[in-house]
């Protein structure tokens, strides 16, 4: 079997001196190596700028034709969580309903989820995604795309890949029960469907 070939980048904080700069690094790439039913081979790039986050963007989509970049970190509303902005410069084509179905699915359990920039899109043959920056979140946020993300793995980098099924549950009346409101239904006249409660 073909190994997945997964570029990550990571934010760091260019003033902090821990002794891991890459404090969640392995963890996450045990996420990704336990989505995926096959071999996963990762690509770590640590960055502190947004040019240095384009500059990955743009080696491992061009150089090292990773079908999967995934970007953990720095998307939130601070002057230094630039890896949308960073992402956004090196994209094609940008695809908004990851980012966007992340925010709705998180702000459930944590609320200040409405703070995240996240997006994704394309490079070439390359699928870009922000992520949050802890194992967990990552975890969750994958499951939550899943489904997107094998079809965007399919039309942009014309690869098929296979996920384990072990994923949680997510039902909608948890996670949106707004939805219930929003759902089209028809119209008692007989004209056209109506959205309400």
């Amino acid at each position: 079997m073909e190994r997945m070939k997964i570029g990550r980048i990571t934010l760091i904080d260019p003033t902090a001196t821990p002794a891991q700069p890459d404090k969640f690094g392995p963890e996450i790439d045990k996420v990704l190596a336990e989505f995926f039913d096959g071999p996963v081979q990762v690509v770590s790039v640590l960055t502190t700028d947004r040019d240095q986050v384009r500059a990955a963007v743009l080696r491992l989509c061009d150089e090292e034709k990773c079908p999967l970049v995934i970007t953990t970190g720095g998307t939130g509303p601070n002057p230094g969580d630039l890896m949308p902005d960073a992402t956004r410069s090196a994209l094609e084509r940008e695809l908004p309903g990851f980012g966007e179905i992340m925010r709705a699915y998180s702000f459930e359990q944590v609320k200040v989820s409405i703070l995240s920039r996240a997006t994704a899109g394309a490079r070439g043959r390359s699928f870009v995604i922000n992520m949050p920056s802890r194992p967990k979140a990552v975890k969750f946020c994958l499951r939550i795309v899943r489904d997107g993300l094998v079809e965007a793995l399919d039309q942009i980098a014309g690869v098929q890949v296979t996920l384990r099924r072990d994923e949680i549950v997510v039902p909608l009346e948890k996670y949106l029960p707004f939805l219930k409101y929003l759902r089209v239904k028809p119209d008692p006249r007989g004209e056209h469907p109506y959205i309400g409660g």
